[in-house]
């Protein structure tokens, strides 16, 4: 099963940094064991919101497998190894395998804006270069050019490329995509988990679910319970901190913030271009915290 190669309940993990900027190696284990004490089964590493276009090729091996040796076989660690560049996207995808990697997750490629049939190209080239299973990443808000559907059809004949991380948010094509391919769909935009989920997608990529991948673990049990009550229910408590994470200013900026609240990890460093959040925004955060640190609202 797809859910066996990545997981359900994953989570878009930050990247913990020092001050100066260096990587936080006691904040990185510290993240690790917090996301699986949490019930997160699938840790993604070096994407969006683990600030990839920062990481140098070594801090993203070196990401890779300090992860995988903290999450042992507790979860899928899935190794963000997109970028513009075929060649590099390649070499990203060879040095993840070394490093423990159990799965890609390879974005649209960015900036160049390639025609469908170059995306094709791309995306089976990085297929081909490992062994591991391939999730795509659909996010044209960031890439500027979206995988078409019959891109994704297409795509779906290479026998590793196996799940697509949704952040397009057009849900008819993702349900038309899920009866026409065997391809997993996972929604990677945390106002839409819901319905994502009743739709059909297998699970997950929660940058919110750094937080409280708890209940993440527990919208899903409801929604594949068929209990929609006590799901909308969970997703209603979720909605004040999906909206101060995700609309406040960025993900990583406003994730990084909540984990620090929270004591999980020492600081809230972003590297440049991202700024630290400003007061206004950590008093919407921490407003949206309270009651989920509280237990008024109940996992």
């Amino acid at each position: 099963m797809t859910e066996s190669l990545f997981g359900t309940n994953l989570v878009a993990m930050v990247t913990p940094m020092e001050p100066g900027g260096a990587l936080s190696e006691p904040g990185l284990t510290g993240l690790v064991d917090h996301l699986l004490t949490t019930g997160c089964d699938g840790i993604v590493v070096g994407g969006t919101t683990g600030e990839s276009p920062t990481l140098t090729d070594t801090e993203a091996a070196r990401l890779i497998r300090t992860v995988a040796t903290s999450a042992g076989n507790r979860a899928r660690v899935i190794a963000g190894v997109g970028t513009y560049d075929t060649a590099a996207c390649i070499r990203r995808a060879k040095e993840a395998a070394a490093a423990g990697a159990d799965a890609l997750l390879l974005v649209c490629p960015y900036y160049s804006k390639p025609t469908q049939a170059g995306i094709v190209a791309h995306c089976q080239a990085v297929a081909d270069a490992t062994d591991l299973p391939v999730m795509l990443y659909d996010v044209p808000a960031r890439t500027g050019t979206a995988m078409e559907a019959a891109t994704l059809i297409e795509l779906a004949r290479h026998p590793r490329i196996r799940a697509v991380k949704d952040a397009k948010g057009d849900l008819f094509e993702a349900m038309s995509v899920m009866a026409r391919t065997p391809l997993a769909y996972y929604c990677g935009i945390d106002e839409l988990n819901l319905p994502y989920l009743a739709a059909g997608a297998t699970g997950l990529v929660s940058v919110v679910g750094n937080a409280f991948a708890d209940r993440n673990t527990a919208l899903i049990a409801a929604v594949r319970g068929g209990d929609l009550d006590t799901a909308r229910s969970l997703n209603a408590a979720l909605l004040p901190l999906v909206q101060a994470v995700m609309r406040t200013s960025q993900g990583a900026i406003m994730a990084k913030a909540a984990l620090a609240d929270l004591g999980v990890i020492p600081h809230a460093t972003v590297r440049l271009p991202l700024l630290e959040s400003p007061s206004e925004h950590l008093r919407r955060l921490r407003d949206a915290l309270a009651p989920l640190v509280s237990g008024l609202i109940p996992a």
